[in-house]
């Protein structure tokens, strides 16, 4: 593939080919699937037999497209009928289930001053919510800020940059790069299996391990192809995540992202070296042409499924972004130095502060 438009040629047809056979199934029932599944092996091996015959670039490509949307119903339908690929969720899902228990097992010792700010640490780094009170559920939700309480690629991608930023001392030498990437792809993969690899998770591991990848094999990190490239794996590997809204809002918000936000983001003028990185006008516009980037794919699913829109999302995504962030880095922080037994209790009461502070922010603007 010579640019991102080839590879679109595939990726998608064959997701338009998992959505199709997962809208088969749902109308097939209970009926038996030997026969379309029967056809849909068959019929991919006829179109990549036709595929050698073919003279025109053009006819090359739709026969293509044909044998990779093909792809898709055959891969979602041996989904449905039990014959998926076996995932390491699967495999190492005990390991997984014991550590995450172990994790908010210790996130509920740390003595924290507020009795709320362990349950809200613990649903941003595990993803469970049973220990938060319904006001600050009702806070989150009101203020348009669901999102972060929902476990997703945003906390996965924190959390890779806390392991950039903690790796990056090794240096850039070739065993560097090596330990690097290992360290990295090992912890945020067990992060996503420890956090029960929902489909979102799922997708942000992949941009990691395409990422990460691409750059140990000294390779361009396109966002278009890796997007494509995560969609096309997680698919194959798991056809039936297209039936999530998780899935389905992460990859909207992540087209939105790679599609609309690099060129939002260049209408602010630079001012070039060190002056432009620290503008803090152009973080602020960052930030909300990042929001409007993601909302403007999500927000229709949204609308469609839950007949709300969230009217603050800029001034949410501004303020609680920034705070949430700091939250989670700050609370890793906390975990580590407390299971080392070096945590000092300024650090607890900073995190604690940290945590009032996102909740009062929040607070705040659900009540405009």
């Amino acid at each position: 593939m010579k640019d991102s438009g080839d590879f679109a040629g595939l990726a998608i047809p064959f997701a338009a080919g998992v959505a199709a056979g997962a809208l088969l199934t749902s109308r097939l029932g209970d009926i038996p699937l030997f026969i379309p599944f029967s056809l849909s092996a068959a019929i991919p091996s006829l179109g990549a037999l036709t595929i050698l015959r073919a003279d025109s670039r053009m006819a090359g490509r739709l026969l293509w497209a044909i044998l990779f949307l093909l792809a898709g119903v055959f891969c979602s339908l041996n989904s449905r009928m039990g014959a998926g690929i076996p995932l390491p969720q699967e495999a190492f899902g005990k390991l997984a289930t014991t550590n995450g228990a172990r994790l908010k097992s210790f996130i509920d010792s740390i003595p924290y001053p507020s009795e709320g700010t362990a349950p809200l640490v613990k649903a941003l780094l595990t993803g469970d919510r049973s220990g938060l009170r319904r006001e600050v559920t009702d806070t989150f939700r009101a203020s348009g800020a669901s999102h972060i309480l929902a476990l997703s690629g945003l906390h996965l991608g924190i959390l890779y940059l806390i392991l950039s930023r903690l790796t990056s001392p090794l240096g850039n030498s070739p065993w560097a790069k090596v330990a690097r990437y290992s360290l990295t792809i090992t912890t945020a993969g067990f992060y996503t299996l420890m956090t029960g690899a929902s489909p979102s998770i799922v997708r942000a591991f992949l941009f990691i391990l395409i990422g990460e990848t691409a750059r140990l094999t000294g390779r361009k990190r396109d966002p278009v192809r890796i997007l494509l490239a995560a969609l096309t794996i997680q698919l194959a590997l798991k056809p039936e995540a297209i039936s999530s809204l998780g899935f389905q809002l992460s990859y909207l918000a992540m087209t939105g992202i790679v599609l609309i936000y690099p060129r939002l983001e260049r209408l602010y003028p630079s001012a070039g070296g060190i002056a432009g990185k620290i503008d803090p006008m152009r973080k602020i516009w960052e930030g909300a042409v990042l929001s409007i980037s993601c909302q403007t794919f999500t927000a229709p699913l949204v609308w469609r499924r839950f007949h709300t829109f969230p009217k603050y999302f800029i001034i949410t995504n501004l303020t609680t972004l920034p705070l949430t962030s700091a939250v989670m880095i700050l609370s890793v922080a906390t975990i580590v130095m407390s299971a080392a037994g070096i945590c000092p209790n300024a650090l607890v009461r900073l995190n604690d502060l940290a945590v009032r502070a996102l909740v009062s922010c929040l607070g705040t603007i659900s009540s405009l």
